[in-house]
């Protein structure tokens, strides 16, 4: 058995300790928000935090991970005292920046810039380029800098 918390909630695994992280978030617990891209953690749709630490669920097994903290692109919202969703403040920024094209890198790019504001609360242009090595097909980096820079205002 393999016991991890998602999103702030325990759960027990019945599989294989090889299994990669990004299989057990999306086929055993249902969390479909993580991207599966590549496959050999090259471009980073499949970011995930685990105990804070932005780290490619594609070529984590899940084993690796017994008794850690996975924070996932659906456990990045807060709640409001209805219960509703509040966007991260990085979120609000991506799409105040108008950062999405198609859409199937941003999980993960969402998920490193959390990353990367949680560490360095105001990054430089270079700092973000440094830090940021996701791949976005469609190449908005322009607005994903911008976004970053929005979210650390």
């Amino acid at each position: 058995m393999i016991r991890i918390t998602v999103n702030g909630k325990p759960h027990e695994l019945d599989v294989e300790p090889e299994m990669p992280l990004l299989w057990a978030l999306r086929d055993e617990l249902g969390l479909t928000g993580t991207k599966f891209g590549c496959g050999v953690a090259y471009c980073g749709a499949c970011t995930v935090h685990v105990d804070g630490t932005p780290t490619r669920s594609c070529v984590t097994g899940v084993g690796d991970v017994d008794g850690a903290a996975i924070t996932t692109i659906e456990g990045i919202a807060g709640r409001d005292g209805d219960g509703a969703p509040l966007l991260h403040r990085v979120q609000a920024a991506w799409i105040e920046a108008q950062v999405p094209q198609c859409g199937y890198c941003q999980s993960g790019m969402i998920m490193a810039a959390v990353a990367l504001l949680d560490s360095n609360p105001n990054p430089s242009d270079a700092e973000i380029d440094e830090a940021i090595d996701n791949v976005c097909r469609c190449g908005t980096y322009q607005r994903i800098r911008k976004a970053i820079h929005l979210a650390a205002g």
